[in-house]
């Protein structure tokens, strides 16, 4: 969440954020909320001081019915003060964070393209999609997926099973010669960490499962553990920020997400992704978030796809983003391009909300910046290299950055 103070001294440019966002907060409301707390905090320590005082010496009768009666206007306040803190808390932790001010202002259709690489594949044979391409290598089974679990899960077979894990394989070792520490999570978080990174575990517009009859709920993306790695620790950064590169599994509900662009692996319920994930000084938060977008580039380049970057629109962003890029590579399925990877620099919203901090130079402690930024998904990379790298005699042809992983293999 943003600084409390921030929000005070700058009410015009956080209201305008919000316009420009595109999402609905009533900040009056919360400045009335926070309001109505100072004074009820203001008048709360005064009377407990006069309660404090007064038993220090022994009471008369009088005095007694006047603790009494102080007692009560205590206790009165108290729990306006808690009645008023949960609609306070609420719109606190709904108030975006502050965007970029060379973001586009905007929605989806207005992301700014930063640049492009590998111009568009151009074929002289009729292209497949990699799901056509997919089922007629017996690669994947979406069939028997839909039947064991339900619509959009899937069984991956043989070469796909390969090619995935020679993916994760090479963004792992990519990732590591940049200093990215290893590590799995678990596909569970506590509602409370989903809810500091700023994903909504509960509601209609969820994107999350949640597990009943618990405070838990599977991850999306192993942003939310690696968030929650370091949660009320201070952090030391003598020796550089921490970086991690994260393997988890993800599963997403992608309600209302159906349609012939998503059709496939774009969008499914379950899939493997490993992430970066960065907790830095604030003052190198935007050097490491070009830096995470190199990385990204870095890993599309090795597999030699045709890609562009784009600067996502203020309307388009997270609440916890600052600003954001993806990184779309083309697809037949979209006749276009489809987000393979995003990075993301949420500077001290999500660490405020999680109580990450560090010790600055004059032994003062502030939040820690975090950022995030997807090194292989296993759903859109596969789609990207099996689209484009299609041959006229039907084989797929394997990138020589890949082909170790694959045991030597050149081809599918």
């Amino acid at each position: 969440m943003l600084d409390k103070q921030y929000i005070l001294e700058n009410v015009e440019a956080v209201k305008q954020n919000i316009v420009d966002r595109g999402v609905y907060v009533d900040l009056e409301r919360f400045l009335q909320l926070e309001s109505e707390r100072r004074v009820l905090n203001a008048e709360l320590e005064e009377m407990r001081a006069l309660r404090n005082a007064g038993s220090k010496n022994k009471p008369s009768e009088e005095d007694i019915a006047k603790m009494r009666d102080l007692g009560m206007q205590i206790k009165f306040r108290e729990e306006t003060l808690a009645g008023i803190d949960l609609e306070y808390i609420e719109l606190y932790r709904s108030i975006p964070n502050m965007s970029h001010p060379d973001a586009p202002i905007g929605g989806e259709d207005d992301a700014k393209e930063v640049e492009i690489y590998g111009g568009l594949p151009s074929f002289n044979f009729e292209h497949k999609t990699h799901d056509e391409i997919m089922l007629e290598k017996n690669m994947i089974d979406f069939e028997r997926g839909a039947k064991v679990v339900g619509s959009k899960f899937y069984f991956t077979k043989g070469d796909l099973v390969r090619l995935n894990m020679a993916l994760l394989q090479l963004g792992m070792d990519i990732a590591a010669k940049h200093g990215f520490e290893l590590i799995e999570t678990p596909d569970l978080a506590k509602n409370e960490i989903l809810s500091g990174i700023g994903f909504n575990p509960r509601g209609e517009e969820t994107q999350v499962y949640s597990i009943e009859g618990t405070d838990l709920s599977l991850i999306g993306t192993a942003e939310i553990t690696m968030g929650g790695y370091h949660s009320d620790e201070v952090l030391d950064f003598t020796h550089g920020p921490k970086k991690y590169v994260a393997l988890s599994h993800c599963y997403r509900t992608e309600a209302g997400a159906y349609g012939k662009t998503s059709k496939g692996l774009y969008r499914v319920h379950q899939f493997t992704k490993l992430e970066m994930f960065v907790y830095c000084h604030p003052l190198e938060s935007e050097e490491i978030h070009a830096q995470l977008l190199a990385i990204e580039k870095e890993i599309c380049d090795a597999l030699e796809l045709s890609y562009h970057v784009v600067d996502i629109a203020t309307g388009d962003l997270g609440a916890p983003a600052y600003r954001k890029y993806d990184i779309e590579a083309w697809m037949t399925m979209k006749d276009g391009y489809g987000e393979v990877t995003s990075t993301s620099n949420c500077t001290d919203y999500q660490a405020r909300r999680l109580n990450i901090k560090f010790v600055d130079q004059e032994g003062k402690r502030q939040f820690v910046h975090t950022l995030n930024g997807t090194a292989i998904v296993t759903s859109r990379m596969p789609i990207a290299l099996i689209e484009q790298h299609q041959q006229a005699d039907g084989t797929v042809k394997i990138p020589a950055a890949l082909q170790p992983y694959m045991g030597g293999k050149t081809v599918i």
